[in-house]
């Protein structure tokens, strides 16, 4: 007896999901849900052009801030004799599309490519966790360029070679030799209280 095997098809993203995230996150983090998702459509483009050999610049993506939705299209120019059909339509072809069509116009052509959804999910998700990365760092710099001139307490993790490498706990202090001082002995280990004089 033969055992039937169902096929698992791979939708790619799921749209409401990422949308969903995206809300998340515009709340939990303050990243703006338009700015993920315009990173994501700037990245998509990428992604289609280097795993379907594409090199034209006339390849769109968009994703709707509602729904999720993306499509990829061809922006394909409408003219009288078609000289580059990488970037051209005729103007017969396009009046097949719609008669309202005249020499001039841009037409968006939508592109099914196979396999685009596996992409793009990964691509979205990479994008993702980029921004996130962004807007942690932006926190922290914020965060301790507020507090240039205080006093914080940091454990020595590096100590040799002039420059002394401090954990702040989210972040490292450095302090090169100019900024130490002379009489002191600097152990990995050690707990120590620092000025903080720049943030970078």
């Amino acid at each position: 007896m033969k055992k039937k095997v169902k096929k698992v098809e791979n939708r790619g993203i799921d749209s409401a999901e990422l949308i969903l995230a995206l809300e998340e996150l515009e709340k939990e983090k303050g990243i703006k849900k338009d700015y993920v998702l315009e990173s994501i459509e700037t990245a998509l483009v990428t992604a289609y052009k280097r795993n379907f050999d594409v090199n034209s610049e006339n390849v769109k993506v968009t994703m709707n801030p509602e729904t999720g939705e993306t499509h990829v299209y061809e922006e394909l120019d409408v003219v009288e004799e078609v000289e580059d059909p990488a970037t051209q339509i005729s103007l017969e072809d396009a009046k097949k599309i719609d008669v309202k069509y005249k020499a001039g116009d841009v037409v968006e052509k939508e592109l099914m490519p196979k396999n685009f959804g596996r992409i793009a999910a990964q691509t979205a998700k990479q994008v993702i966790i980029q921004k996130i990365r962004e807007a942690s760092r932006d926190v922290l710099y914020t965060e301790f360029n507020n507090r240039k001139g205080e006093i914080v307490s940091g454990i020595i993790q590096k100590a040799d070679g002039g420059i002394v490498v401090l954990d702040l706990g989210k972040l490292e202090g450095v302090m090169p030799l100019k900024e130490q001082v002379p009489t002191e002995k600097y152990r990995v280990n050690d707990k120590i209280r620092a000025y903080v004089l720049n943030v970078e």
